[in-house]
Protein backbone atom coordinates (compact mmCIF):
# COMPACT_ATOMS: atom_id res chain seq x y z
CA UNK A 1 0.00 0.00 0.00
CA UNK A 2 0.92 3.43 -0.65
CA UNK A 3 0.55 6.56 1.54
CA UNK A 4 -2.52 8.48 0.24
CA UNK A 5 -2.32 12.47 0.37
CA UNK A 6 -0.27 14.78 2.52
CA UNK A 7 -1.92 15.92 5.97
CA UNK A 8 -2.33 19.73 5.09
CA UNK A 9 -4.66 18.51 1.97
CA UNK A 10 -6.44 15.63 3.59
CA UNK A 11 -7.66 17.90 6.21
CA UNK A 12 -8.53 20.96 3.69
CA UNK A 13 -10.48 18.28 1.85
CA UNK A 14 -12.27 17.31 5.06
CA UNK A 15 -13.01 20.69 5.88
CA UNK A 16 -14.17 21.43 2.16
CA UNK A 17 -16.42 18.57 2.74
CA UNK A 18 -17.58 19.77 6.09
CA UNK A 19 -18.73 23.38 4.71
CA UNK A 20 -20.69 21.95 1.28
CA UNK A 21 -23.26 19.51 2.13
CA UNK A 22 -24.28 19.45 -1.49
CA UNK A 23 -22.08 18.82 -4.54
CA UNK A 24 -22.02 19.59 -8.28
CA UNK A 25 -22.59 16.40 -10.05
CA UNK A 26 -20.87 15.22 -12.67
CA UNK A 27 -22.25 14.61 -16.37
CA UNK A 28 -24.79 16.97 -16.79
CA UNK A 29 -25.68 19.72 -19.39
CA UNK A 30 -27.09 22.80 -18.47
CA UNK A 31 -30.09 24.10 -20.73
CA UNK A 32 -32.32 27.05 -20.87
CA UNK A 33 -34.42 28.36 -18.05
CA UNK A 34 -32.61 26.80 -15.20
CA UNK A 35 -32.78 23.18 -16.62
CA UNK A 36 -30.42 20.74 -16.90
CA UNK A 37 -29.73 17.33 -18.86
CA UNK A 38 -28.71 14.48 -16.33
CA UNK A 39 -25.82 12.36 -18.21
CA UNK A 40 -25.36 9.33 -15.87
CA UNK A 41 -27.85 7.18 -16.42
CA UNK A 42 -30.02 5.88 -19.11
CA UNK A 43 -33.02 7.92 -17.86
CA UNK A 44 -31.13 11.31 -18.96
CA UNK A 45 -33.61 12.74 -17.10
CA UNK A 46 -34.73 16.49 -17.88
CA UNK A 47 -34.76 18.17 -14.49
CA UNK A 48 -36.41 21.79 -13.82
CA UNK A 49 -35.26 24.07 -11.37
CA UNK A 50 -35.72 23.16 -7.76
CA UNK A 51 -37.06 19.32 -8.94
CA UNK A 52 -35.37 16.00 -8.10
CA UNK A 53 -34.11 13.39 -10.93
CA UNK A 54 -35.84 9.49 -10.77
CA UNK A 55 -33.09 8.49 -8.21
CA UNK A 56 -34.24 11.63 -6.03
CA UNK A 57 -30.72 12.00 -4.56
CA UNK A 58 -29.94 14.53 -7.32
CA UNK A 59 -31.39 17.80 -7.64
CA UNK A 60 -30.89 21.04 -10.01
CA UNK A 61 -30.32 24.20 -7.82
CA UNK A 62 -30.92 27.51 -9.84
CA UNK A 63 -29.54 25.62 -12.99
CA UNK A 64 -27.13 23.73 -11.28
CA UNK A 65 -27.20 20.04 -10.60
CA UNK A 66 -26.12 18.83 -7.31
CA UNK A 67 -25.63 15.34 -5.80
CA UNK A 68 -27.04 15.03 -2.59
CA UNK A 69 -25.68 11.93 -1.03
CA UNK A 70 -21.82 12.74 -1.31
CA UNK A 71 -20.20 11.56 1.66
CA UNK A 72 -23.43 10.13 3.08
CA UNK A 73 -22.45 6.68 3.47
CA UNK A 74 -26.00 4.41 4.43
CA UNK A 75 -24.34 1.27 5.06
CA UNK A 76 -20.31 0.00 4.84
CA UNK A 77 -18.87 -3.35 5.90
CA UNK A 78 -16.36 -5.52 5.24
CA UNK A 79 -17.92 -8.48 3.22
CA UNK A 80 -16.35 -11.88 1.62
CA UNK A 81 -15.92 -11.23 -2.45
CA UNK A 82 -18.57 -13.90 -3.09
CA UNK A 83 -21.56 -11.57 -1.37
CA UNK A 84 -21.19 -9.34 -4.60
CA UNK A 85 -21.07 -11.98 -6.04
CA UNK A 86 -18.25 -12.23 -8.04
CA UNK A 87 -16.86 -15.84 -8.17
CA UNK A 88 -13.97 -15.69 -10.66
CA UNK A 89 -12.34 -12.40 -9.45
CA UNK A 90 -9.99 -12.46 -6.45
CA UNK A 91 -12.03 -15.08 -4.80
CA UNK A 92 -11.24 -16.09 -0.99
CA UNK A 93 -10.70 -11.93 -0.62
CA UNK A 94 -12.49 -9.73 1.47
CA UNK A 95 -13.84 -6.54 -0.06
CA UNK A 96 -14.60 -3.60 1.72
CA UNK A 97 -18.43 -2.43 0.49
CA UNK A 98 -20.04 0.89 1.15
CA UNK A 99 -23.30 2.73 -0.41
CA UNK A 100 -25.62 5.33 -0.09
CA UNK A 101 -29.46 5.29 -0.04
CA UNK A 102 -31.08 5.98 -3.60
CA UNK A 103 -31.49 4.20 -6.54
CA UNK A 104 -32.26 4.66 -10.51
CA UNK A 105 -34.77 1.82 -10.42
CA UNK A 106 -37.86 1.40 -8.17
CA UNK A 107 -38.22 -2.47 -8.22
CA UNK A 108 -40.96 -3.97 -6.96
CA UNK A 109 -39.16 -6.73 -5.70
CA UNK A 110 -36.20 -5.03 -4.52
CA UNK A 111 -34.14 -7.07 -1.71
CA UNK A 112 -32.19 -3.86 -0.69
CA UNK A 113 -35.57 -1.71 -0.67
CA UNK A 114 -34.86 -0.51 3.00
CA UNK A 115 -31.98 1.78 1.71
CA UNK A 116 -32.44 1.75 -1.91
CA UNK A 117 -36.32 2.88 -1.71
CA UNK A 118 -35.98 5.07 1.22
CA UNK A 119 -38.00 7.99 1.88
CA UNK A 120 -35.69 11.19 2.20
CA UNK A 121 -35.67 14.85 1.24
CA UNK A 122 -33.47 16.84 -0.14
CA UNK A 123 -32.62 18.62 3.64
CA UNK A 124 -31.35 15.10 5.76
CA UNK A 125 -30.03 12.43 3.77
CA UNK A 126 -29.63 9.52 5.88
CA UNK A 127 -26.09 7.83 6.59
CA UNK A 128 -22.81 8.63 8.19
CA UNK A 129 -20.66 11.10 6.65
CA UNK A 130 -17.38 9.93 5.52
CA UNK A 131 -14.72 10.97 2.79
CA UNK A 132 -13.37 9.08 0.22
CA UNK A 133 -10.24 9.12 1.99
CA UNK A 134 -11.53 7.55 5.37
CA UNK A 135 -13.14 5.19 2.88
CA UNK A 136 -10.04 3.71 1.47
CA UNK A 137 -8.06 3.80 4.73
CA UNK A 138 -10.73 2.14 6.24
CA UNK A 139 -10.23 -0.92 3.30
CA UNK A 140 -6.35 -0.57 4.20
CA UNK A 141 -6.79 -1.29 7.77
CA UNK A 142 -9.39 -3.69 7.35
CA UNK A 143 -7.14 -5.62 4.85
CA UNK A 144 -9.30 -5.48 1.94
CA UNK A 145 -8.27 -5.72 -1.37
CA UNK A 146 -10.71 -3.80 -3.06
CA UNK A 147 -13.40 -1.62 -2.20
CA UNK A 148 -17.25 -2.95 -3.74
CA UNK A 149 -19.85 0.28 -4.85
CA UNK A 150 -22.74 -1.75 -3.44
CA UNK A 151 -26.12 -2.94 -1.93
CA UNK A 152 -27.88 -0.22 -3.85
CA UNK A 153 -27.14 1.91 -7.28
CA UNK A 154 -23.66 2.81 -7.19
CA UNK A 155 -24.46 5.03 -10.28
CA UNK A 156 -26.93 7.52 -8.12
CA UNK A 157 -23.58 8.24 -6.23
CA UNK A 158 -21.26 8.40 -9.11
CA UNK A 159 -19.32 11.33 -7.95
CA UNK A 160 -18.35 9.59 -4.51
CA UNK A 161 -17.34 6.06 -5.93
CA UNK A 162 -15.46 8.11 -8.47
CA UNK A 163 -13.37 10.38 -6.06
CA UNK A 164 -13.00 7.14 -3.77
CA UNK A 165 -12.12 4.57 -6.67
CA UNK A 166 -9.51 7.36 -7.86
CA UNK A 167 -8.06 6.97 -4.01
CA UNK A 168 -8.47 3.28 -4.11
CA UNK A 169 -5.91 3.22 -7.25
CA UNK A 170 -3.29 4.84 -5.48
CA UNK A 171 -3.81 2.72 -2.07
CA UNK A 172 -3.33 -0.82 -4.43
CA UNK A 173 -6.72 -1.56 -4.08
CA UNK A 174 -9.69 -2.90 -6.68
CA UNK A 175 -12.73 -0.79 -7.40
CA UNK A 176 -15.90 -3.63 -8.21
CA UNK A 177 -19.50 -1.81 -9.24
CA UNK A 178 -22.78 -3.76 -8.09
CA UNK A 179 -25.32 -2.24 -10.40
CA UNK A 180 -27.83 -2.47 -12.42
CA UNK A 181 -26.25 -1.48 -15.74
CA UNK A 182 -28.30 1.27 -16.49
CA UNK A 183 -25.40 3.50 -16.72
CA UNK A 184 -24.62 5.85 -20.13
CA UNK A 185 -21.44 5.47 -21.93
CA UNK A 186 -19.90 8.61 -20.57
CA UNK A 187 -20.24 7.30 -17.58
CA UNK A 188 -18.85 4.30 -17.97
CA UNK A 189 -16.08 5.98 -19.79
CA UNK A 190 -15.58 8.15 -16.85
CA UNK A 191 -14.88 5.25 -14.11
CA UNK A 192 -13.25 2.59 -16.47
CA UNK A 193 -9.68 3.49 -16.15
CA UNK A 194 -10.33 2.65 -12.20
CA UNK A 195 -13.20 -0.05 -12.20
CA UNK A 196 -11.97 -3.10 -12.37
CA UNK A 197 -14.96 -5.56 -12.16
CA UNK A 198 -18.67 -5.73 -12.30
CA UNK A 199 -21.35 -7.39 -11.28
CA UNK A 200 -24.25 -6.45 -13.31
CA UNK A 201 -27.84 -7.39 -13.26
CA UNK A 202 -29.77 -8.93 -16.17
CA UNK A 203 -33.16 -8.53 -14.22
CA UNK A 204 -35.09 -10.14 -17.36
CA UNK A 205 -34.24 -10.52 -20.80
CA UNK A 206 -37.99 -8.93 -21.76
CA UNK A 207 -38.23 -5.02 -21.79
CA UNK A 208 -41.95 -5.35 -20.75
CA UNK A 209 -40.64 -6.88 -17.08
CA UNK A 210 -38.39 -4.17 -16.92
CA UNK A 211 -40.88 -1.60 -17.31
CA UNK A 212 -43.90 -2.87 -14.98
CA UNK A 213 -41.40 -4.25 -12.26
CA UNK A 214 -38.81 -1.98 -12.67
CA UNK A 215 -39.62 1.58 -14.27
CA UNK A 216 -36.96 0.95 -16.65
CA UNK A 217 -36.16 -0.65 -19.59
CA UNK A 218 -33.87 -3.55 -21.05
CA UNK A 219 -31.57 -2.25 -23.96
CA UNK A 220 -29.10 0.14 -22.26
CA UNK A 221 -28.79 -2.90 -19.57
CA UNK A 222 -27.48 -5.31 -22.54
CA UNK A 223 -25.55 -2.17 -23.77
CA UNK A 224 -23.88 -1.62 -20.63
CA UNK A 225 -22.77 -5.33 -20.56
CA UNK A 226 -21.66 -5.46 -24.18
CA UNK A 227 -19.68 -1.66 -23.22
CA UNK A 228 -18.18 -2.71 -19.92
CA UNK A 229 -16.42 -5.79 -21.66
CA UNK A 230 -15.14 -3.81 -24.58
CA UNK A 231 -13.47 -1.30 -21.77
CA UNK A 232 -11.42 -4.51 -20.31
CA UNK A 233 -13.42 -4.54 -17.18
CA UNK A 234 -13.94 -7.90 -15.82
CA UNK A 235 -17.89 -8.88 -15.59
CA UNK A 236 -20.04 -10.98 -14.28
CA UNK A 237 -23.90 -11.04 -14.48
CA UNK A 238 -26.23 -12.05 -12.10
CA UNK A 239 -30.36 -12.79 -12.24
CA UNK A 240 -32.57 -13.16 -9.50
CA UNK A 241 -35.02 -16.42 -11.05
CA UNK A 242 -38.48 -14.67 -10.29
CA UNK A 243 -40.68 -17.73 -10.18
CA UNK A 244 -43.67 -17.08 -12.95
CA UNK A 245 -42.07 -13.97 -13.97
CA UNK A 246 -39.01 -14.12 -15.54
CA UNK A 247 -37.72 -18.14 -15.64
CA UNK A 248 -39.57 -19.41 -18.71
CA UNK A 249 -37.37 -21.45 -20.86
CA UNK A 250 -37.34 -19.58 -23.44
CA UNK A 251 -36.55 -16.41 -21.43
CA UNK A 252 -33.21 -18.45 -19.76
CA UNK A 253 -32.10 -19.38 -22.82
CA UNK A 254 -31.99 -15.83 -23.96
CA UNK A 255 -30.14 -14.89 -21.30
CA UNK A 256 -27.33 -17.66 -21.15
CA UNK A 257 -27.56 -16.94 -24.96
CA UNK A 258 -26.73 -13.15 -24.64
CA UNK A 259 -24.18 -13.62 -22.52
CA UNK A 260 -22.51 -16.07 -24.59
CA UNK A 261 -22.58 -14.14 -27.25
CA UNK A 262 -21.15 -11.03 -25.14
CA UNK A 263 -18.08 -13.85 -23.79
CA UNK A 264 -18.75 -17.32 -23.20
CA UNK A 265 -15.94 -16.70 -19.91
CA UNK A 266 -18.54 -14.33 -17.99
CA UNK A 267 -19.67 -16.00 -14.94
CA UNK A 268 -23.43 -16.24 -14.85
CA UNK A 269 -24.82 -15.82 -11.38
CA UNK A 270 -28.95 -17.50 -11.02
CA UNK A 271 -29.95 -16.24 -7.76
CA UNK A 272 -32.66 -17.26 -5.39
CA UNK A 273 -35.53 -14.88 -5.38
CA UNK A 274 -37.27 -14.35 -1.81
CA UNK A 275 -41.08 -12.32 -1.11
CA UNK A 276 -39.58 -9.06 -0.31
CA UNK A 277 -40.86 -5.56 -0.80
CA UNK A 278 -44.04 -4.77 -2.51
CA UNK A 279 -43.88 -7.70 -4.76
CA UNK A 280 -44.76 -10.98 -3.07
CA UNK A 281 -46.92 -13.02 -5.32
CA UNK A 282 -44.22 -15.55 -6.23
CA UNK A 283 -42.95 -17.93 -3.74
CA UNK A 284 -39.12 -18.01 -3.42
CA UNK A 285 -37.39 -20.16 -6.13
CA UNK A 286 -37.15 -23.71 -5.73
CA UNK A 287 -34.01 -25.26 -6.06
CA UNK A 288 -35.19 -27.56 -8.97
CA UNK A 289 -36.01 -24.26 -10.98
CA UNK A 290 -32.07 -22.68 -10.35
CA UNK A 291 -30.64 -26.56 -11.21
CA UNK A 292 -32.46 -25.87 -14.87
CA UNK A 293 -31.71 -22.72 -15.14
CA UNK A 294 -27.99 -23.63 -14.02
CA UNK A 295 -28.23 -26.51 -17.00
CA UNK A 296 -29.65 -24.33 -19.83
CA UNK A 297 -26.44 -22.05 -19.36
CA UNK A 298 -24.12 -24.27 -19.39
CA UNK A 299 -25.76 -25.99 -22.55
CA UNK A 300 -25.48 -22.47 -24.15
CA UNK A 301 -21.91 -22.77 -23.70
CA UNK A 302 -21.25 -20.78 -20.96
CA UNK A 303 -18.24 -22.03 -19.13
CA UNK A 304 -18.91 -20.82 -15.26
CA UNK A 305 -22.27 -20.74 -13.72
CA UNK A 306 -23.12 -20.44 -10.70
CA UNK A 307 -26.05 -20.38 -7.95
CA UNK A 308 -26.76 -17.56 -5.60
CA UNK A 309 -28.92 -17.43 -2.44
CA UNK A 310 -28.82 -21.77 -2.13
CA UNK A 311 -25.70 -23.88 0.16
CA UNK A 312 -25.11 -25.54 -3.59
CA UNK A 313 -24.17 -24.86 -6.94
CA UNK A 314 -20.50 -22.45 -5.92
CA UNK A 315 -18.06 -24.12 -6.89
CA UNK A 316 -16.01 -23.70 -10.02
CA UNK A 317 -15.16 -26.50 -12.40
CA UNK A 318 -13.18 -26.47 -15.17
CA UNK A 319 -15.18 -25.77 -18.14
CA UNK A 320 -13.04 -28.42 -20.37
CA UNK A 321 -12.59 -31.23 -18.06
CA UNK A 322 -15.13 -30.67 -15.36
CA UNK A 323 -12.66 -30.83 -12.67
CA UNK A 324 -12.86 -29.10 -9.35
CA UNK A 325 -10.82 -25.98 -9.30
CA UNK A 326 -12.29 -23.80 -6.30
CA UNK A 327 -14.34 -25.13 -3.68
CA UNK A 328 -16.59 -23.03 -1.88
CA UNK A 329 -18.08 -23.75 1.62
CA UNK A 330 -20.21 -20.12 2.58
CA UNK A 331 -17.56 -17.79 2.28
CA UNK A 332 -14.85 -20.61 2.83
CA UNK A 333 -12.66 -20.76 -0.58
CA UNK A 334 -10.28 -23.98 -1.26
CA UNK A 335 -7.76 -23.48 -4.32
CA UNK A 336 -7.34 -26.36 -6.44
CA UNK A 337 -6.22 -24.07 -9.34
CA UNK A 338 -2.74 -24.31 -10.37
CA UNK A 339 -0.37 -21.00 -9.17
CA UNK A 340 -0.31 -19.91 -13.15
CA UNK A 341 -3.99 -20.20 -13.13
CA UNK A 342 -4.80 -23.36 -14.83
CA UNK A 343 -6.60 -26.73 -14.71
CA UNK A 344 -4.41 -29.13 -12.55
CA UNK A 345 -5.77 -31.77 -14.88
CA UNK A 346 -5.86 -30.56 -18.26
CA UNK A 347 -4.12 -27.68 -18.25
CA UNK A 348 -6.94 -25.42 -19.49
CA UNK A 349 -6.67 -20.87 -18.50
CA UNK A 350 -8.99 -20.48 -15.77
CA UNK A 351 -10.60 -17.17 -16.68
CA UNK A 352 -11.23 -14.51 -13.95
CA UNK A 353 -8.14 -12.55 -11.46
CA UNK A 354 -7.05 -15.31 -8.63
CA UNK A 355 -4.62 -14.69 -5.71
CA UNK A 356 -4.02 -17.66 -3.47
CA UNK A 357 -4.73 -17.19 -0.12
CA UNK A 358 -1.91 -17.27 2.08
Amino acid sequence: MVSLMGREKKECLSKSLENNVMREALLYTKLDNHEVKCQLCAHECLIKNNSFGICRVRKNIEGVLYTLVYGEVIASHVDPIEKKPLNNFLPGTNSFSIATVGCNFQCSFCQNWQISQAAFNSTAMPGQKITPIEIVEAAVAAECESISYTYTEPTVYFELAYDTARLARQAGLKNIFVTNGFMTKQAIDMISPYLDACNIDLKSFDNNFYSTMCKASLEPVLAAIKYVKEKGIWVEVTTLLIPGKNDSEKELQDIAEFITCVGDEIPWHISRYRPEYQYKSSPATSLALLRKAQEIGKNAGLKYVYLGNVLEGNNTYCYACDALLIERDMFKVRYLLSDDGLCPQCGSLVHGLFVKPE
